[in-house]
């Protein structure tokens, strides 16, 4: 099988991925258990749980980028010990 993309895209998208990951976890816990600074204002979100449902949707969606991406550097790694010839 070959990488469809460039090892770098593969690698960064990886990184990326781990930290959106991470940052929006910590956001959709916020905002499920109702604290106060994201939904204590007026121009804020009355209904936190349904904001951490859609936080945690992207969460989701960022965990699929993170396994693909980091197949698609696997294979580079497994590419580049067979001795071939990057272009």
């Amino acid at each position: 099988m070959k990488p469809i993309v460039s090892a770098v895209q593969a690698w960064s998208c990886f990184v990326i991925s781990l930290f959106a990951i991470v940052i929006l976890s910590v956001l959709g816990l916020l905002f499920k258990n109702n604290h106060p600074e994201l939904v204590g204002g007026d121009d804020d979100p009355e209904n936190g749980p349904e904001v951490a449902a859609t936080v945690f949707t992207a969460v989701i969606i960022y965990t699929g980028f993170l396994v693909f991406c980091g197949i698609q550097g696997l294979l580079h790694l497994r590419e580049n010990r067979r001795g071939a010839i990057a272009l």
